[in-house]
């Protein structure tokens, strides 16, 4: 039967997660439910493609479109996503997939086509002397973990071990509910600390209502007061911690050891048997943190097809022509840091 590739629409979302959950590379982020989230929260347009064959779903690559005047003009696969690209069952697919989004380029006039592998397709199913292969851009940590508590806790080297005890000695508590208003407040401030732009509490809204029951929000107190909270994303028999920080006195007394944690030891309970840190870029202080814990960086595979004259993006925050800003950005009182963040977050992808 003839393969035809044609966008997704709302009737069809269903069977779209039903493709990406079966497909052995799926991922959270390959969901149909961000196309809406990415819609509503910053404004881009989504391409979200599928090939079918008799009617049957045989791969589906979702899309943003990420124009921004600082941070360019580019097609995601996913933007504000770790992981991405192609799913096929078949090589025919995954060339006609690829070959779409390649068309977008002139359409949209994006300098670059950016795929976001955490696990390379089969060789020979996009053709390298059209596309850009880079693997040392990020890495990703991920671990097995067990149902057993104590075997997890004896799992992470000894000195971190030992910070997480002082946070369980220190009395902290924690909870996971789904509040997406305390858990902004947190993270804005640790993000202004970083020198990154915050996003906006409506995007933390939109994703808690468009995942529902695959999202919960862990949140640590020292006594009564907030330290530390992380939105945390369940798939399969994973979790991913991704949205998180700590206040200034988290770092006294241990929250965000001791919310990480929480996390692993809640995923744990639920059935939970991969605990995905997400990614970092090597020699910042999230890949040392990350390492600490016993995480053993993998590359992730970038894959990019780029418009004539164009090169590999890299925004990052250890390119050079960012310095200046992340140091300014430190500096901004934090209502300020709130207030224009998420007009500058959206172009980041």
């Amino acid at each position: 039967m003839p393969l035809v590739c044609r966008l997704l629409d709302t009737s069809g979302e269903a069977a779209w997660d039903a493709f990406v959950a079966a497909h052995p590379h799926g991922t959270f982020f390959h969901r149909a439910a961000w196309r809406h989230v990415i819609g509503r929260a910053f404004g881009h347009r989504t391409h979200y493609l599928m090939a079918e064959r008799d009617g049957a779903i045989v791969g589906v690559l979702p899309i943003g479109h990420v124009r921004s005047a600082l941070f360019g003009n580019t097609l995601i696969s996913v933007p504000f996503c770790v992981y991405g690209g192609p799913l096929a069952v078949e090589p025919e697919a995954f060339a006609a997939l690829a070959a779409a989004g390649a068309a977008l380029l002139p359409q949209t006039r994006a300098s670059a086509l950016e795929f976001r592998f955490l696990s390379l397709p089969p060789e020979g199913w996009l053709d390298p002397a059209q596309w850009v292969a880079r693997n040392d851009l990020y890495v990703t940590f991920r671990k097995a973990i067990v149902a057993d508590d104590e075997a997890n806790m004896k799992a992470i080297p000894r000195k971190q071990r030992a910070v997480v005890r002082k946070g369980i000695e220190r009395g902290l508590t924690s909870v996971a509910d789904r509040d997406v208003a305390g858990l902004h407040r947190i993270y804005a401030e640790s993000v202004r600390n970083l020198g990154t732009p915050v996003f906006s509490r409506r995007y933390f809204s939109l994703l808690a209502e468009a995942f529902a029951e695959d999202l919960d929000i862990v949140t640590v107190r020292d006594g009564e007061t907030p330290v530390a909270s992380v939105m945390n994303f369940y798939w399969r028999d994973e979790v991913v911690p991704y949205y998180g920080g700590g206040t200034a006195a988290a770092r006294a007394c241990h929250g965000n050891d001791f919310m990480y944690w929480e996390v692993m030891r809640r995923a744990a309970a639920r059935g939970c048997r991969m605990f995905d840190y997400g990614r970092s870029k090597v020699g910042t202080g999230a890949f040392a943190f990350k390492k600490n814990w016993g995480f053993e960086p993998a590359p992730l595979h970038h894959c990019f097809r780029l418009a004539p004259g164009a090169t590999v993006p890299e925004v990052n925050p250890l390119n050079p022509k960012f310095r200046l800003f992340i140091a300014a950005w430190k500096r901004l009182p934090l209502p300020v840091a709130n207030l224009i963040g998420p007009h500058v977050v959206r172009g980041v992808g």
